[in-house]
Formats: structure tokens, C-alpha cells, sequence
């Protein structure tokens, strides 16, 4: 059986080992392949794994070989999958592999943002405490989290995940998301509209799905409601955001901060508005990426295609 690897680079950089896949066919492993080489590489492969590589409907109506698409992530926008149930493709994502790691980075960019440890270092680096005369000092305002309300929008795994740690660092939480549940194990959720929950958190951090309904959601019109105070969060989906939006209400006072992991073009493009904002961290979409996820998303893809050769097919959202 022929397995083509569409974009194994960011899965595995070289750290991790492929040969668990490589023990189930011929694999081919290509690092990236753009949208013009998906047809010729695929062409008689039975199975493909894909992270960022698109496949839709055209071009799966050229691969009448494919059986099976594993998805490297836990989204599968990128699939077109009606087509693909069409065609009788399985696809299969990989949910939960990576949870901790973004709450993680949810909160490292918090911290930064309330903090501003590496500004802090820096200076002390350049001199700036050998220069001082006093003891302590900083440069920008210090603000605790302890009382402060971490508003979630989205409340599936991550969401719940980010409930847990912000109530260790004991903050209020509140929620929106269309699935009201109280979660054994974690703390009281206030529910509230999305503009309310805007108006009345001290943090925004979203970990809802891209769709058509949330594409474009923080806009200029719930920017309007948060708090001159308050922070945004964003290591879900890019297109959540309208950036040129979040980069003007930065650049007018009217949000303080944003810790941004990931935006609508990857990568951006040189003039991307949030890349010259005021108290803005932009990091390149590596909230999932640590060495222990990336383990756990190899394992689990490859999980799936076992599953599927064995006429028990796990994690699928198609057929």
C-alpha cells in the first residue's frame, strides 16, 4: 500500500521517527508540497497525510486511488469533506493531542503580557539594573491575575483545560460557547452572551472552531465592548480575528494587549497590521508544537490508519 506524506516537516522536523508508519506500506515523505504537486505525488497512493496541504473537491476528483486522508491536526477545514464521502475517502483528524501544550502557551503569552519578562531581561541585560539606584524597578505596569475574570470563548477540551489553570491562578471564569455543560473537577462557569462576556473579562482567550459563523468575529464592533484594561488571546484559529480591526483598537488604547499564535495568512504577509502593533506578541503558530504533542500526533495518526486497515476506523469525520 502506497502512504504519501504531504508536509512532514512541521509534524517532524527530524526528532521525531517515522518508522511506525513506515512498518504499514511504502511511504513516501515529502517536508512540503505546494498545491500544484498534490496531483502528480498522490496520484496512486492509497493513503495521504496532510497538516496544511488542501485538498478539495478537484483535486480529490483526480485521485481515484485514495482511500484514506489522515489529517496531522485536530481541524480538518482544509478537507473537503463531502467530497470525500463521495468519493467513500475516510478522514480522520487527531482530537486532543495538543491541549496542554496550548493552554500552556495561553498562558505564557499571558504572562508576558502582564509581566513583560523578556522586556525585562532585555534591559537588565543592556544595564539597565547595574544603572538603577534602587534595588527594584520596572518598566512597564505589573498587573495580577488573581481576581481578575479569564472570559473563554469555546468551551471543548482547551476551553475546559484553560478553565482549570485560570482558576489555580485564582481568577473568575466566565464562558460563551454553544454547548452549556458544568464540568466535573472544575470550578462554578459563569455562561454569558459573547458581547457581555467581552464587556466584563479582564482576558479574552479564544478556542472556538473556525466556521462561517465565526469567521471575522472579533471585529471592530466587539472589540468595541472589552475593556481598555483587558487582554486578547488567540491560539485557535487566525481568521477568528479581523486583524486590521484588533490592530486599531491596540493602536487607539481601547484593548491593552493581545498574545496572537496565529493569524489568517501563515505566514503573514510583511505588512500584516498586527505585526507593527502596539503591545502585540505574534509567535508563529507553535502553540501546538511542543516535542510531546508532535509525539502524541504521530502516534495517533498512525493509530488511525491501523484502525482503518483493520475495518474499525477511529477519530473519523466523514462517513
Amino acid at each position: 500500500m502506497k502512504i504519501v506524506v504531504l508536509d512532514g516537516h512541521t509534524l517532524n522536523p527530524g526528532d521525531l521517527d517515522w518508522s511506525p508508519l513506515e512498518a504499514l506500506g511504502t511511504v513516501t515523505i515529502y517536508d512540503r508540497t505546494s498545491a500544484d504537486e498534490v496531483v502528480k505525488r498522490v496520484s496512486d497512493a492509497a493513503v495521504v497525510f496532510t497538516n496544511k496541504v488542501p485538498l478539495d473537491k478537484e483535486t480529490l476528483a483526480q485521485l481515484p486511488a485514495l482511500k484514506f486522508i489522515g489529517v496531522h491536526a485536530t481541524g480538518y477545514n482544509i478537507i473537503d469533506t463531502a467530497a470525500a464521502s463521495a468519493q467513500g475517502i475516510v478522514v480522520c483528524n487527531v482530537p486532543g493531542y495538543s491541549t496542554d501544550s496550548v493552554v500552556q502557551m495561553a498562558f505564557a503569552l499571558l504572562l508576558e503580557l502582564t509581566h513583560h519578562v523578556q522586556r525585562h531581561s532585555d534591559d537588565v541585560r543592556a544595564g539597565g539594573w547595574s544603572r538603577s539606584p534602587d534595588f527594584s524597578y520596572h518598566l512597564f505596569p505589573l498587573v495580577e491575575l488573581a481576581g481578575k475574570t479569564m472570559g473563554i470563548v469555546g468551551f471543548g477540551n482547551i476551553g475546559q483545560q484553560m478553565a482549570k489553570v485560570a482558576a489555580a491562578f485564582g481568577m473568575q471564569v466566565a464562558a460563551f460557547s454553544r454547548m452549556q455543560k458544568q464540568v466535573p473537577g472544575l470550578p462554578p462557569i459563569v455562561w454569558l452572551p459573547k458581547e457581555e462576556l467581552f464587556a466584563q473579562a479582564d482576558v479574552v482567550s479564544l478556542h472556538c472552531p473556525l466556521t462561517a459563523d465565526t469567521t471575522g468575529m472579533v471585529n471592530r464592533s466587539l472589540l468595541q465592548w472589552m475593556k481598555p484594561t483587558a487582554f486578547l488571546l488567540n491560539t485557535s484559529r487566525g481568521p477568528l480575528v479581523n486583524e486590521q480591526d484588533l490592530a486599531d483598537a491596540l493602536r487607539e488604547g481601547k484593548v491593552a494587549g493581545a498574545g496572537i499564535d496565529v493569524l489568517t495568512a501563515e505566514p503573514p504577509a510583511a505588512d500584516n497590521p498586527l505585526l507593527t502593533a502596539p503591545n502585540c506578541l505574534v509567535t508563529p503558530h507553535i502553540a501546538w508544537a511542543s516535542a510531546a504533542a508532535r509525539q502524541r500526533l504521530m502516534q495517533t495518526s498512525t493509530e488511525n490508519l491501523k484502525a482503518w486497515m483493520s475495518g474499525k476506523p477511529i477519530n473519523v469525520v466523514n462517513i
